[in-house]
């Protein structure tokens, strides 16, 4: 049995007023929903303590990425193991946005996902193409190259998630169809077991204007183990009808 999870990446938005507003409307209807999924909030790094102390205790709080580094000179930079000694659960790694505007490669993104694992962090590995790669035909070229090089030397673990992200799907309004991303699911779960992972336990999120609208569409698919969602995450109301769908997937 897969883990489902709901999980809000901010990025860059939200202001102290709005995330205490988020977090006292999330509270007042969280105990009514069921808790079969695992949900949790990514935001800005300044706003990881808020999130911890005013959220209910079963709803995760992860960064939205770490250093390659445990420790050491590297001015504004959150090392894994500090994300961890805080109190969080999970962190992003290989975005799209830090793929693609920061430049991050593979090799990097696989220190990464090895250090925030070794401290006991769960890790949501994103892959994703461009619109271009898609109609390029190139999907699965480009997605099996970002899983083989990205999890280079990683045991299977429960800890590891992976986010299918298609970048030309993200903050567009355009989305996969259920079918569409259902294939390319079963496709990365192909690779991981081709890679020596236990797939069938490997939970696999898609993300790309997931909203209350489409989800239930997306988690009726077979692969689809839950959602990694950007602007949809900003409003309690639409989270937690985000958090509800996926509980009752």
């Amino acid at each position: 049995m897969r883990t489902t999870y709901m999980l809000g990446n901010w990025k860059m938005n939200q202001g102290m007023q709005d995330v205490m507003s988020f977090c006292e409307e999330l509270n007042l209807a969280w105990n009514n929903l069921p808790k079969k999924a695992l949900c949790g909030i990514a935001p800005q790094a300044l706003h990881l303590p808020a999130l911890k102390t005013n959220l209910p205790k079963d709803l995760m709080v992860g960064a939205q990425n770490c250093s390659e580094h445990l420790q050491g000179a590297f001015t504004g930079e959150i090392s894994p193991a500090a994300i961890k000694d805080f109190g969080a659960d999970f962190t992003l790694v290989g975005h799209s946005e830090r793929r693609q505007l920061f430049h991050e490669q593979d090799r990097l993104l696989n220190t990464k996902a090895k250090l925030a694992l070794g401290c006991d962090l769960k890790v949501v590995f994103c892959i994703g193409e461009t619109l271009e790669e898609r109609e390029g035909g190139s999907t699965e070229a480009v997605l099996r190259h970002q899983l083989v090089e990205g999890l280079k030397g990683i045991s299977t673990t429960p800890k590891l998630i992976i986010a299918y992200e298609p970048v030309w799907a993200i903050g567009t309004g355009k989305t996969a169809t259920p079918e569409m991303a259902e294939e390319t699911h079963a496709f990365v779960r192909q690779v991981l077991a081709e890679l020596g992972h236990d797939a069938a336990s490997t939970s696999i999120l898609y993300g790309g204007s997931v909203k209350p609208d489409n989800v239930q569409g997306l988690l009726a698919c077979p692969n689809i183990d839950g959602g990694l969602v950007g602007g949809a995450s900003l409003k309690a109301k639409d989270f937690l009808a985000l958090c509800h769908a996926a509980n009752n997937a």
